[in-house]
């Protein structure tokens, strides 16, 4: 884990929990599995304020615990993935509220807030945000609609069940819980009394048929959405709407016979795409071209798809890792253009296509006068967007000195990792010059809050306009003219993380697939 990751990482702790979680969280990405007292001994913070930041980490999964070598006492250790993962949460919910609703969106942010829960308590606190929202619906007549939200939910994987304490062999509790859940039960939706429902929320006593079980969310689901849109989107721009519809239906039938994050499909019949579509309509216009459509796709640079054998239409096998190999590729690539311009975005290109190439050689290819292209080769090297291999020619003679050759080169896996790098580091800048945005201008973002408050007050007592608009003058204009500054730089800020992130998460999709 680089550096910049781990500072990333503790600014969001700092964020989302405080100075005394981030502390802790600090430590355990620095150190590694620690026991309790020695975090308490690195971080200078006593037992109870570290028990207290740790418990806050495994309530959200962010962290771990195992049993040390003596078995008697628990090392936790921190999850920085998790953590990265909290920058994700808007992405999340968004996603569930366009595939599934509204009551569904609230469904998953009540765990977000809460990182694991019970389906009844979950489904009673949307129910009574659901009775705030529309306020001429009853709390009750919503279990239904949520309860149906849940199991949806729940079979296709965005939330599972969470492990829980198994007992040793002997039947005895060991000192450091061992948690385990078995795989039938992960995404087994839970059976719901919808009486017992209605009596909980009026206070009393019952038992709603979940005790004990517990449920979070299943962030690698929603990744594995994440990739899948970019991969259709990729589709959509290359060739067209009606090509990324085919591609999302091949994703869909590749799940069904190869494992999510396999680094390729196994191989996946026309006739069995041919009818899956005729299924979803008969009347779509994509059949009558599907085979011309298979044939542009195939065709393509970036091969999302591969064709083998043509009986019965062929069988057609999807490569995850090409796919993002080539994305990466391009991606890096605008880098350049953003970063040294298009002559050397040509000099990268042409390296990428000779595999191992000459300077002299690349001042002649690319068409680029040699003082520029040797200036544009050099800052490239220097950047780390290329490597040089050193090559010595003995002479045969053995007379003279030996000749040495340098050659360019790329090495996408390292240039991969540097994107990866610089990037939480762009990402971190951005997320701290946000932070200072706010702290600098708080008094009056404070005082923006107050007077929303009393006009939102004012409006509900019946206020008129002339009322009103003497509320809005308690701001003066240099005050509003600042607010409105600040307000749209912090917005391009957050446009920024938000892009940031994005290219984080191809370019560690890249480095996954590419270490399978």
């Amino acid at each position: 884990m680089s550096v910049q990751f781990s500072k990333v990482c503790s600014l969001i702790l700092l964020e989302h929990f405080g100075e005394i979680v981030e502390k802790v969280g600090t430590d355990l990405f620095q150190w590694g599995p620690k026991p309790l007292t020695l975090i308490a001994s690195s971080t200078k913070l006593s037992i109870d304020k570290v028990k207290q930041s740790l418990c806050v980490l495994l309530q959200y999964g962010l962290a771990s615990f195992a049993a040390a070598k003596n078995g008697r006492i628990a090392e936790y250790s921190l999850l920085p993935e998790k953590v990265f993962s909290l920058l994700r949460y808007p992405r999340y919910l968004y996603l569930i509220k366009t595939k599934f609703g509204v009551e569904a969106e609230m469904l998953v942010e009540e765990f977000l807030r809460s990182g694991y829960d019970s389906a009844s308590k979950v489904i009673l606190r949307a129910a009574s945000r659901l009775k705030e929202t529309r306020p001429g619906s009853e709390g009750g007549s919503n279990f239904p609609l949520l309860r149906d939200k849940f199991v949806l939910l729940v079979n296709k994987q965005f939330l599972v069940r969470c492990p829980s304490p198994s007992e040793n062999t002997d039947g005895k509790a060991s000192a450091v819980p061992n948690l385990t859940a078995e795989k039938t039960q992960l995404h087994l939706p839970p059976t719901l009394n919808i009486k017992s429902l209605t009596l909980l929320q009026e206070g009393e006593t019952a038992d709603a048929g979940d005790i004990g079980v517990y449920w979070s969310v299943n962030f690698d689901r929603f990744h594995q959405d994440f990739r899948d849109q970019i991969i259709v989107s990729s589709v959509s721009r290359r060739i067209d709407e009606s090509a990324s519809e085919i591609f999302r239906l091949l994703l869909q039938l590749m799940y069904i016979r190869t494992e999510p994050w396999a680094r390729s499909s196994n191989y996946i019949p026309y006739s069995e795409l041919r009818d899956t579509l005729r299924k979803k309509d008969p009347q779509s216009p994509i059949l009558l071209h599907l085979e011309q459509y298979l044939k542009i796709i195939e065709a393509d640079s970036t091969c999302f798809l591969t064709r083998v054998g043509d009986s019965g239409g062929g069988q057609f096998c999807i490569n995850m890792y090409k796919i993002f190999e080539a994305l990466t590729w391009t991606c890096i690539e605008n880098i350049i253009v953003e970063r040294f311009g298009s002559k050397a975005a040509r000099i990268f290109r042409l390296v990428k296509a000779r595999k191992h190439i000459e300077q002299e050689k690349i001042q002649k290819i690319a068409m680029i006068p040699a003082r520029e292209a040797k200036q544009l080769t050099y800052r490239l090297l220097h950047e780390n967007f290329l490597q040089l291999q050193e090559i010595r020619k003995s002479m045969a003679n053995n007379a003279g000195p030996n000749k040495m050759f340098f050659l360019f080169h790329i090495d996408l896996e390292e240039v991969a990792r540097m994107v990866l790098d610089f990037s939480y580091k762009a990402l971190y800048n951005a997320m701290t010059r946000r932070a200072h945005e706010s702290d600098e201008n708080r008094r009056l973002i404070e005082k923006k809050q107050r007077i929303d408050s009393i006009a939102l007050n004012m409006t509900e007592q019946g206020a008129t306009p002339d009322q009103l608009q003497e509320i809005e003058e308690m701001m003066a204009p240099p005050e509003v003219d600042l607010l409105n500054k600040v307000k749209n730089r912090v917005q391009k800020l957050s446009e920024a993380e938000l892009h940031l992130e994005q290219t984080i998460f191809l370019m560690q999709l890249f480095l996954s697939y590419n270490q399978q």
